[in-house]
C-alpha cells in the first residue's frame, strides 16, 4: 500500500516557473553563507538542469547541498585559488567550496586562454559536486569555441569484472557550435545511468531495468533502494559502467572512459580519485569530498574558419537526421537536440516537480525562513 501511495504521489506534478526556482535557490544559498555571485551561479546551473530535463541534477539536489554545508563537507566561504598556470593551462584549488562557482570560473579561464592562444585547459582540485557537466561545456559556444567539461564523482560504479564500486559516474560533456542547426551537446555519464536515475526510480516506486546495477555479489539488482543503501553503506555492488557487465557489450569501454575522467580530473589536478573521493571518518562521518574537474576550450578559427566549421556541422547533423530510420522510429536525434527542445517547452509551461521534491523544498524553505509560494 505504501509503495502504491509513493507511485501516486510521484506521478502528480506541479509546474513551477524557472525564475521562481532560481530566486528561491539563491535565497537558500545566501542563508547558507554563499556570496551573492556564487549563489547566483549555483542556482543557474541547477535550474538549467531542470529546464533541460535533467531532473536528477536540478532543484531536487538542493537538500543534498544543504546537508553538505551543515556537515562541513562544503565550505561556504571557500577561497578559489590559482596554484599553477602556463599560457594555455591552469590548476585551480576550489578551497572545498561548492563545485558550481569553481567550475564556472575555471571554464571562464579555459575560454579566455583559448581566445588568446587557440586552446585552454584548466584542472580543478579540492572541489565538490558541480551539477550538470554540459552547462560548462556550453559556456564556450557563445565564443565560437568547442567546450569540454568532465568531473570525477562519488564512488558508485563497479569496474568491469569487479563487485564493489571503485569509480564515480564521472561525466563527460562536449559542446560544439553549429550554424542553422542546434549546437552539438554531448552530456553523458560514463556509467550505464547516473546515480540520480536510481533516486528517480525509487521516488516513482519502479524497479530499475536489468543491466543498470548489481548487488553485493555482482548479480543484477532491480531494487533501486537496495542499490543505493548498499552504496551509501559501502558494502558492495553499484552501478555498471557504460555498456553493462563484462566485455561482450563493451562494458570495459565505459570503464575506460571513467578512468580517463579520473586521470584528467583527479590525478592531473591533484584531487582525489577512484575510491579516495568522498572519504569517510572512522565513525562514518562525511569528510571533504576533494573532487576534481577538468575543462577545455578550443577556438574553432584557430583550426579553420568558423563559418566553414558551422556549415560543416550543419551538414553533418542533417546527414544524420535524414538517414534511413529503423522500423517504428519517427526521428533520429543529434545529441543536445532533445534537451534544447525540452528547455523551450519548460521555459513556457514551467518545470514539473513531483510532490516529493516540492515537499522537500517546502521543508528547506521553512528551515531557512524563505518564502516558497510558487505560482
Amino acid at each position: 500500500m505504501a509503495n502504491m501511495e509513493k507511485q501516486v504521489e510521484t506521478r502528480r506534478v506541479v509546474r513551477v516557473q524557472a525564475q521562481f526556482l532560481r530566486g528561491f535557490c539563491i535565497q537558500v544559498f545566501r542563508k547558507l553563507g554563499l556570496a551573492e555571485e556564487d549563489a547566483c551561479i549555483a542556482a543557474d546551473v541547477m535550474v538549467s538542469a531542470d529546464l533541460r530535463g535533467i531532473d536528477s541534477h536540478g532543484v531536487a539536489r538542493l537538500g543534498f547541498y544543504v546537508d553538505g554545508f551543515r556537515q562541513g563537507v562544503i565550505m561556504p566561504e571557500a577561497k578559489i585559488q590559482e596554484v599553477a598556470e602556463s599560457s594555455v593551462t591552469a590548476v585551480i584549488d576550489a578551497g572545498g567550496g561548492l563545485g558550481h562557482p569553481a567550475a564556472y570560473r575555471s571554464m571562464e579561464k579555459a575560454i579566455q586562454k583559448a581566445i588568446g592562444a587557440g586552446i585552454g585547459f584548466v584542472s580543478v582540485r579540492n572541489s565538490n559536486h558541480y551539477g550538470i557537466a554540459g552547462y560548462y561545456a556550453m559556456m564556450a559556444l557563445q565564443y565560437d569555441c568547442i567546450g569540454i567539461s568532465m568531473s570525477n564523482a562519488s564512488v558508485f560504479v563497479v569496474p568491469t569484472h569487479g563487485r564493489e564500486a571503485v569509480l564515480g559516474t564521472n561525466p563527460i560533456a562536449v559542446a560544439a557550435p553549429a550554424g542553422e542547426e542546434k549546437p552539438f551537446v554531448l552530456d553523458m555519464a560514463t556509467s550505464t545511468v547516473p546515480f540520480g536515475k536510481l533516486e528517480l526510480y525509487d521516488r516513482m516506486g519502479k524497479p530499475i531495468p536489468p543491466g543498470w546495477a548489481t548487488d553485493t555479489s555482482g548479480v543484477p539488482e532491480s531494487d533501486p533502494k537496495r542499490v543505493m543503501e548498499n552504496l551509501w553503506n559501502r558494502v558492495g555492488g553499484g552501478l555498471l559502467p557504460l555498456g553493462g557487465a563484462g566485455e561482450e557489450l563493451g562494458g570495459h569501454k565505459g570503464y575506460g572512459l571513467a578512468l580517463l575522467v579520473d586521470v584528467l580530473s583527479g590525478v592531473l589536478s591533484g584531487a582525489c580519485y577512484a575510491d579516495l573521493v568522498n572519504p569517510r571518518a572512522a565513525d562514518g562521518r562525511r569528510l571533504p569530498s576533494r573532487i576534481g574537474h577538468f575543462f577545455g576550450a578550443l577556438r574553432v578559427d584557430a583550426f579553420r574558419p568558423i563559418e566553414d566549421f558551422k556549415r560543416a556541422m550543419d551538414d553533418l547533423q542533417r546527414r544524420l537526421k535524414s538517414a534511413p530510420r529503423a522500423e517504428g522510429q519517427g526521428r533520429i536525434y543529434v545529441h543536445g537536440e532533445k534537451e534544447f527542445e525540452e528547455a523551450e517547452r519548460r521555459s513556457c509551461a514551467g518545470i514539473p516537480l513531483n510532490l516529493g521534491v516540492l515537499r522537500n523544498l517546502e521543508r528547506i524553505a521553512h528551515e531557512f525562513d524563505v518564502e516558497f509560494k510558487p505560482q
